[in-house]
């Protein structure tokens, strides 16, 4: 007999972190660059902690999907990138790189809240269904928010890494760099579902699970959380 509570519990735990991680992590582009003078994101809706506005059908749906079903050991994914128009930036090469920040630093925030939190349940040591749930569920969260921030912080346009490195490279190195940002889904799904598929081997998902596992025990340790 299948047992439906228990599947659904653990669908809960895997995509509720993800899509937690994701709409504030995309609030945070749309926040900071209203700050430093951008509008567009704050009118397209997309400063919002509504999920629906960020979802997009590849990284919030299909990539996490596809890595649940696969048992991957960690799942990530990312939404539609929010509309950033560097013109009404107050210094655009530097504020795009401070907007593309905060997404990765909004996953570290909530990474940080969530050992906090996962500190407080142990020091309660109280048990039961409630509890649990809960705990496994700050758990999660530590470890989607650092893999998607990880995984953001790829130097691959339109992830966030790819933003920060065009905002240092020199302007006519960046210019040659943004030209790459058409075929930048392609070459994320290609390094995530078509190499480890065909060539059995996954470069991407190696690094990102080394270092972030070296950054969940980091966090555990910090926090003293065995």
């Amino acid at each position: 007999m299948i047992d439906f509570v228990g599947s659904l519990e653990k669908v809960i735990l895997a995509f509720l972190p993800i899509i937690l991680a994701i709409t504030l992590h995309e609030a945070a582009h749309g926040y900071v660059a209203m700050k430093r003078g951008d509008m567009t994101a704050y009118r397209a809706g997309r400063v919002s902690f509504n999920p629906l506005r960020h979802v997009d059908l590849v990284g919030t749906l299909l990539i996490p999907g596809l890595l649940f079903l696969s048992h991957a050991p960690f799942l990530m994914g990312y939404a539609k990138p929010v509309p950033v128009n560097a013109r009404y930036l107050h210094n655009p090469r530097l504020d795009m790189a401070w907007v593309a920040l905060a997404g990765p630093g909004m996953n570290i925030i909530l990474c940080i809240l969530s050992g906090i939190a996962l500190k407080a349940l142990n020091l309660w040591g109280q048990s039961g269904a409630f509890i649990q749930f809960f705990h496994a569920l700050s758990i999660n969260m530590i470890f989607v928010n650092i893999f998607i921030g990880l995984f953001n912080l790829l130097p691959i346009l339109p992830l966030d890494g790819g933003r920060i490195l065009s905002s240092c490279l020199k302007p006519s190195l960046a210019v040659k760099f943004q030209k790459s940002e058409p075929y930048g889904m392609l070459i994320i799904m290609g390094l995530v579902l078509v190499i480890p598929w065909v060539f059995k081997i996954n470069p991407i998902g190696m690094a990102l699970t080394k270092t972030g596992r070296f950054l969940v025990e980091l966090m555990f340790s910090l926090f003293g959380i065995r």
